[in-house]
């Protein structure tokens, strides 16, 4: 057995990580994290864990954890895993961070978008990026991998083959994401406004406009696909859901394809891929068929009048867009069949 700690298990992340890792076969949790639960049993702060666990919340100490695991999962806010990440590799404990730490390759794009510099320059260099349909080669041989952000799974998945196939002008691609409230995370006393359920339910807001710190992740990858620069527009938008992330992009066209030709190119892409589901002619993807799993369900149009494909994805914020993936990721790592640990099929209705 694998022993597995948690970081920041006290967040929404952190309990859709034990959810699943009670379950895996192959792992055993051998600690988790919160400094404000510290000393807490863990079933107590989560009543729907009770008769799972015995474990108690720890301080998050990284000598600690680099003590009792063989793999962390850092489900701690944005900056913080770097203070804990380079303790772990020096201990040679592998680690999945599930905050964006570790995502982008160029450093000053973290003074630029998380407006603070990088304080692990040799860990941000050896991250590979956790998006398994992506990397898949890269993360099995990875001691440090950085899970994507929830709506840049969801926005490449959608887009993926276009840019790998060069299918897609690199301009003019418009994103648009919606998720539930669980993508804020668990904010404790600080929470924003607008995820307060007055605020929230009943309503539609879109927010970060032309700001969202997930746009280089984005371009990032899609970058990386088209082997050449790509800016996108992308305007993220919180739904009155618990879970649950809806993405439409619409992606330039290099030439005239049909609908049935785009079709065709997804389901090369993705034949063999155990999460992504490309869906027939007439079918469309929901929220609610993918909650509660790591599933992403994918659909594409070809819009002949504009000249752009419209490329359509559901995922659950939590699942592929965050624990879920992570759990693939650790799968991939150890070279487990990756579907260990994420055999349930979603939560209907």
């Amino acid at each position: 057995m694998v022993r597995v700690a948690v970081a920041g298990a006290s967040g929404y992340m952190g309990a859709e990580l034990l959810r699943l890792l009670l379950v895996h076969p192959r792992v055993s949790i051998t600690g988790v994290t919160s400094d404000r639960l510290a000393g807490e049993p863990l079933a107590r702060a989560y009543p729907h864990l009770r008769g799972l666990t015995e474990l108690s919340f720890h301080d998050l100490d990284a000598e600690w954890l680099a003590e009792v695991a063989d793999l962390a999962f850092l489900a701690l806010p944005h900056m913080e895993s770097q203070r804990v990440v380079p303790v772990l590799r020096r201990r040679g404990v592998k680690a999945i961070d599930l905050s964006a730490d570790y995502r982008l390759r160029d450093p000053n794009d973290y003074v630029t978008w998380y407006k603070a510099p990088h304080t692990d320059p040799a860990g941000l260099a050896e991250a590979v990026y956790g998006l398994p349909e992506l990397h898949r080669k890269a993360i099995a041989g990875a001691s440090l991998v950085a899970s994507p952000g929830c709506y840049p799974a969801g926005a490449l998945l959608a887009t993926a083959p276009l840019l790998k196939r060069g299918l897609a002008k690199l301009d003019g691609i418009v994103i648009d994401g919606k998720s539930g409230v669980t993508g804020a995370g668990a904010q404790g006393r600080k929470i924003d406004p607008m995820y307060l359920y007055t605020e929230a339910n009943e309503n539609v807001q879109a927010y970060g406009i032309a700001s969202h710190r997930h746009t280089p992740e984005i371009e990032q990858e899609l970058g990386a696909l088209a082997g050449a620069p790509v800016r996108v527009s992308f305007t993220p938008h919180l739904l009155p859901l618990n879970r649950g992330l809806f993405t439409t992009a619409s992606v330039p066209l290099a030439g005239a394809l049909s609908t049935a030709a785009l079709r065709d190119v997804y389901r090369e892409c993705y034949a063999g891929e155990p999460f992504v589901r490309v869906l027939d002619e007439g079918e469309r993807p929901t929220t609610r068929g993918v909650v509660g799993s790591n599933y992403c369900d994918v659909a594409v149009v070809a819009d002949a009048r504009t000249g752009r494909a419209v490329c359509v994805s559901a995922i659950d914020n939590l699942g592929k867009g965050g624990s879920a993936n992570g759990v693939q990721n650790l799968n991939v790592m150890f070279g487990w069949p990756e579907r260990t640990g994420l055999d349930a099929p979603p939560v209907y209705p």
